[in-house]
């Protein structure tokens, strides 16, 4: 057939359907007349109603499932026709006037667009590296033997110090009022860990057992707690214990505690250094990839499918609603949540994904089924029981689609790093760590 498009605006198109109004019409009477074979109606033996009653019951119904199928199925005919890629759903409309015999619609909907990638060789991308030295390997052993430290308890004129776990009433006043959550009765923490405020750990950094300290202590402006932020609480503190750390020595047995195959140190200290070596590689390429991604938006151009950017939008209010009720905030579904908060982000993935999309199918850079499996099996592999975790991966189909997603935006990095024009950075590995 000869199908006719419109084009409205930009990516907006509008084409006109027509049907036989008999098409319609008989398509209706044959559901009615399915039915009407197994319909029970008060009255009435299963398969005996008379058909101007089913058609009473279910007439309007089904009439409006037939519209939609067919209206549906010549739209997608139409869309084949002219060689149309839709965006979106189609708004359509019936259409007065139409010649007898016939029903008319007009569908109205967004196509997707052309993306043009600019030179990838204009591009640059910043291209970071960095190492595991022997500092954090130290480090990460120093942690696994906090994990496994034990505490005894100090003698009554031993003051309290870092890594020491001290056991404390306190009661906090706000212009010599009480406030929730500013008061407890042996509550445990160890000093210089970071668990309580600054000025807190301060306070009871020196105290020996028995003593009671007052103090002020300044909430920062943006403290969790949104009643004392900013404000400044008098605190009175009793240090009822103190005990010291002992940690186990770096030896032979810490190594076996850990599960080392050869139980030794040097063995516990390479597999520390496989697995850091690891997160580093999947941390850099994080870090790379969001930096070859910034440089393919910046050098495409593209106009962006409005319904395509709801849909997006949609998705991350919904995800913004289920969050909060994660969080047991109440009536987390009707919270207002303006939608135009999420719009850039909305727009920068659908955009990236166009482009994404486009330089893989130009590029022939989809995942082969031996990276998807190399890539499970890095993952796996800091797992105790990797086949386990493989098996786990390769059960869901969702999952192995967030994988094959992994190694095609990779390739689609590796690509681009190969083209463009690359600065090498190296950052020290604390650096790397601590950025999300």
């Amino acid at each position: 057939m000869t199908v006719t498009v419109e084009t409205l605006e930009k990516l907006e198109r509008k084409i006109t359907l027509t049907l036989p109004a008999d098409v319609i019409q008989n398509e209706v009477a044959a559901r009615l007349k399915r039915i009407a074979r197994d319909v029970k109606m008060d009255g009435f033996r299963p398969g005996k109603v008379p058909m101007n009653v089913v058609a009473q019951r279910y007439g309007y119904s089904v009439h409006y499932e037939v519209m939609n199928d067919k209206v549906g199925e010549a739209f997608a005919t139409a869309a084949n026709e002219a060689q149309l890629r839709v965006a979106g759903q189609p708004r359509i409309t019936e259409k007065e006037g139409a010649p007898e015999g016939q029903l008319t619609f007009d569908a109205v909907f967004e196509v997707y667009p052309e993306v043009k990638i600019g030179d990838l060789a204009s591009a640059t991308v910043e291209k970071l590296d960095a190492a595991v030295d022997d500092a954090a390997i130290d480090r990460t052993v120093d942690i696994l033997r906090k994990q496994r430290r034990t505490f005894a308890q100090r003698a009554q004129d031993q003051a309290a110090q870092d890594g020491d776990r001290v056991t404390i009433d306190f009661e906090g006043k706000i212009d010599g009022e009480p406030f929730e959550g500013g008061k407890a009765e042996g509550f445990q923490f160890i000093v210089g860990d970071g668990q309580m405020l600054k000025e807190f750990e301060d306070a009871v950094r020196g105290m020996k057992s028995g003593e009671s300290k007052t103090f002020p202590l300044a909430f920062p402006a943006d403290y969790h707690g949104k009643d004392v932020a900013g404000k400044t609480a008098d605190f009175l503190v009793t240090v009822n214990k103190i005990e010291a750390a002992n940690l186990p020595a770096v030896d032979d047995a810490l190594a076996k505690s850990l599960g080392i195959a050869d139980g030794s140190v040097e063995g516990l200290r390479a597999d520390i250094r496989k697995n850091l070596e690891r997160e580093v590689k999947f941390r850099l390429q994080a870090r790379n990839k969001a930096a070859v991604m910034d440089a393919l938006v910046a050098v495409a151009e593209l106009d962006l499918p409005k319904s395509v950017v709801q849909s997006e939008l949609d998705r991350l209010v919904e995800g913004a609603r289920a969050d909060l009720k994660q969080r047991g905030i109440k009536d987390a579904d009707k919270a207002p949540i303006p939608e135009e908060l999420f719009r850039p982000q909305a727009e920068r993935r659908v955009r990236l994904g166009l482009v994404v999309a486009e330089l893989v199918k130009a590029n022939e850079l989809h995942a082969k089924p031996e990276q998807i499996k190399a890539h499970i099996d890095e993952l796996a592999a800091s797992y105790e029981k990797p086949a386990d975790v493989v098996r786990w991966y390769q059960s869901d189909n969702r999952r192995m689609a967030e994988v094959e997603a992994i190694v095609i935006e990779n390739n689609v990095t590796e690509f681009v790093l190969s083209k463009a024009q690359v600065t090498p950075k190296t950052v020290g590995f604390d650096e790397l760590m601590a950025q999300a």
